[in-house]
């Protein structure tokens, strides 16, 4: 729910669509709803000038995006977005309504308990949602095989080749006739959906690499696939998503931005670690976890790597291979204490996070600006 709130050096109110001021310990005064739109927004912002108050705008981050702390950056207005998941909430607490989350917004936003997001500007926030669209054809196309293959099981049909969706299988699918007319339509509308998401792929996928030349997010990149497993498309989804990497002082704060640490219920002498928390950004989670199957195989610098390595600063490569070195030996360590492969490589891509803030960190201190596009298509 959106929220507005007034600050002067002794009380602040807050709009959440109800509008409240707090001041001392408890609420002061508050209004009804306000309309869901910017005109309604300004309105009642106006009203709250008018009378002579320093205006500090706190809403939470939800389906509206960013447009409400644009809309009040653009008017002079200081706003913070606030992720709710990061809103302290008593356990107790079963009432929800918008007068009592502007209230609790406001008394949390004077109190210095709540912690910005990162407000994206439109070229980066554009890409972003290209980078989304990619990943929810990528989703489409995954429901779309899995209802194929359910009907093929269904009616006991078996493909005899090694590898499903290569060449091979489309070629033997687009041969296949099933008994009944019926099931034909039904498995060939099922069909048609599969082809049609991976013409969607493609096509959002040369979208992302005609975006890249002009993104000021370009450098960072680049320096990324230096790393072992991240082409284009990965690192392109990784800095989409995550953007400013120097906003984390420390790569421990990166890993648990992305969910990758794990959750922990400890009391006195006793310490006791479950799985990883899943918080944060779940779409660079998924992306690190699948770049860190790679690093089960041994370290090798690729004739394509190599190529890439070719344009890229001595500094940034010799953090890529460390990373091979050290992230094989992790994944040869845990599978020989008989660790799960899939918890293996998650603790791979939390340990994969660190070699990526080191890269970052490295692009932002040497000032480095990418390579030319013309360069890198060569490489």
């Amino acid at each position: 729910m959106p929220g507005v709130c007034r600050a002067t050096p002794m009380d602040r109110p807050m709009v959440g669509r109800s509008v409240a001021r707090v001041q001392g310990d408890g609420p002061w005064k508050t209004k009804p709803r306000i309309g869901g739109d910017l005109a309604a927004l300004d309105k009642a912002l106006r009203r709250l000038i008018s009378r002579g108050h320093r205006l500090h705008v706190v809403y939470e981050a939800g389906p509206c995006g960013f447009v409400i702390a644009r809309h009040l950056a653009s008017h002079g207005v200081e706003c913070m977005v606030v992720a709710p998941s990061s809103i302290p909430k008593r356990a107790g607490d079963r009432v929800k309504t918008d007068r009592r989350d502007a209230l609790m917004l406001a008394r949390l936003a004077r109190a210095g308990e709540l912690a910005p997001v990162r407000v994206p500007d439109l070229r980066d926030e554009a890409v972003r949602d290209l980078v989304r669209a990619r990943e929810d054809a990528v989703r489409e196309q995954r429901n779309a095989r899995h209802r194929l293959k359910a009907l093929l099981l269904r009616n006991g049909i078996a493909y005899a080749g090694k590898a499903a969706w290569t060449p091979a299988h489309m070629r033997w699918l687009a041969d296949l006739k099933l008994p009944l007319p019926a099931q034909q339509i039904g498995f060939q509308e099922y069909l048609h959906s599969i082809t049609e998401s991976a013409a969607r792929i493609a096509r959002l996928e040369q979208a992302m690499r005609d975006q890249l030349p002009g993104w000021p997010l370009r450098p960072q990149v680049q320096a990324l696939m230096a790393l072992r497993g991240v082409q284009l498309i990965a690192a392109m989804t990784l800095v989409a998503e995550l953007q400013d990497f120097t906003r984390f002082a420390h790569p421990r704060q990166l890993m648990a931005y992305v969910g990758l640490v794990p959750g922990e219920h400890s009391s006195g002498p006793k310490r006791r670690q479950g799985s990883i928390t899943k918080a944060g950004n779940s779409a660079a989670r998924r992306m690190l976890v699948e770049v860190a199957w790679q690093y089960q195989h041994g370290p090798r610098v690729s004739p394509i790597i190599a190529r890439r390595h070719d344009q890229l600063p001595k500094a940034i490569t010799d953090i890529a291979w460390a990373a091979q070195l050290r992230l094989n030996a992790k994944f040869k360590r845990l599978t020989a204490r008989k660790v799960m492969k899939t918890k293996a490589v998650v603790a791979v891509a939390r340990e994969l996070v660190g070699f990526i803030w080191a890269i970052a960190q490295e692009v932002d201190s040497s000032g480095w600006q990418g390579v030319p596009m013309a360069d890198a298509a060569a490489a």
